[in-house]
């Protein structure tokens, strides 16, 4: 490794998990949980917390630029609450002036009052969890609102003043057709988001999809909705800047751009992880924190919270480094790869070179990026620096 000291400090992000749900959905895979009958708020906020004042001496004066508050779904929480956390966050950390404060929200769970409280406790970006506008779909997909509910979530977070919204959508749901796609992504530009998210349903293990999959499209079929959607997209003014992110101009998601740049980010809540290097990038740790909710409960703020931490050695960094920068549309410079991980690039240009002879990496000298053949071969493109 290198060890020359870095021209900027890498930045740094807050990910703050809530996890409880109303129901749990059969396609996901996080850490999520479905919400007893009374759900005590209070008692969880103050295990945040304590887990902020806990992890505070990592930023060591470093400036916060982005949170994100994810799930389970946030909304649940009643706005008063998250304002204890905004409260906590801004009091234990230095935050940028122009911060980035996402809240994962469910049509479902949102009331339209809430939005504006959220506003006045400092959410100034929301993330709605649409995935479709088909009742069917909705139906197959376990979730708890309809149609109607995600535009009028839409319409309510912009009269409450929110102007940076993201919606989730998802494609190659049971039984949709192309038509059915393209009319998903019809309406959701129809409500001039922000930002979309547009990815394919994956059946991932340990979830009910997966021990019981519903027939979805062919392969065929998915990869027609894929190209067709991107093209809707674009033709209504998204860029897409990541695998599944299309933005209007300078609408870019913050926090999950320092992700894909390989920044840092402090993780707090059950199950949260966060990443943290050293001022020259020599030591990265990753850590993660106790899954269940009352475990997280009973020991945040303390060490006991934590169910591990690993150091990063040489194949790693080169690995996940490349499992986050090559989503990105524009690529990776050298010198963000040196500044990420301490290494030289020279350490994966015989990867590099693989990449490039098999049409899945082009080396445009200033970057180095996905070609299309490796955006749709990604898992094979990433396996090259295995």
């Amino acid at each position: 490794m290198q060890s020359s000291k870095l021209e900027a400090p890498i930045p740094l992000g807050l990910y703050v998990h809530l996890p409880w749900c109303v129901r749990k959905c059969p396609y996901c895979d996080f850490n999520s949980h479905q919400a007893p009958e009374q759900l005590n708020y209070s008692v969880y906020i103050e295990a945040l917390l304590r887990d902020l004042e806990f992890e505070q001496p990592l930023a060591r004066g470093r400036v916060l630029q982005s949170v994100f508050i994810g799930g389970g779904t946030p909304s649940l929480f009643p706005p008063e609450q998250v304002r204890r956390l905004m409260d906590g966050i801004t009091g234990n950390y230095s935050c940028a002036p122009d911060m980035e404060v996402t809240l994962e929200a469910n049509p479902g769970t949102l009331e339209s009052g809430r939005y504006v409280g959220y506003r006045e406790a400092g959410v100034n970006r929301l993330s709605i969890g649409v995935q479709s506008f088909d009742a069917d779909a909705l139906g197959w997909l376990g979730r708890i609102h309809g149609p109607g509910e995600a535009a009028d979530a839409v319409l309510s977070a912009k009269e409450a003043g929110f102007d940076n919204i993201n919606l989730d959508l998802m494609f190659g749901l049971p039984g949709q057709t192309l038509s059915g796609a393209m009319t998903d992504v019809e309406r959701v530009t129809s409500l001039e988001p922000a930002h979309i998210s547009y990815y394919q349903l994956t059946l991932e293990p340990n979830t009910p999809f997966y021990n019981s999959p519903p027939k979805l499209p062919t392969d065929d079929s998915v990869w027609e909705i894929q190209q067709q959607g991107h093209a809707l997209l674009a033709a209504s003014g998204y860029r897409r800047y990541e695998v599944s992110a299309f933005a209007r101009q300078d609408r870019e998601c913050r926090h999950n751009l320092n992700y894909w740049r390989f920044g840092d980010y402090i993780g707090i809540g059950a199950g949260a992880h966060g990443k943290l290097s050293d001022s020259d990038a020599t030591r990265v740790v990753r850590r993660w924190r106790l899954r269940g909710p009352g475990d997280y409960q009973r020991t945040a703020g303390g060490q006991e919270a934590l169910a591990g931490e690993r150091v990063l050695v040489e194949p790693d960094l080169k690995l996940e480094f490349m499992m986050n920068a090559l989503r990105l549309q524009h690529g990776f410079s050298g010198e963000l790869f040196r500044g990420r991980t301490g290494l030289s690039l020279s350490a994966v240009e015989s990867r590099i070179r693989e990449g490039v002879e098999k049409g899945l990496i082009e080396n445009r000298g200033t970057a180095i990026a996905a070609t299309p053949l490796g955006y749709r071969f990604l898992d094979d493109l990433v396996g090259l620096f295995v």
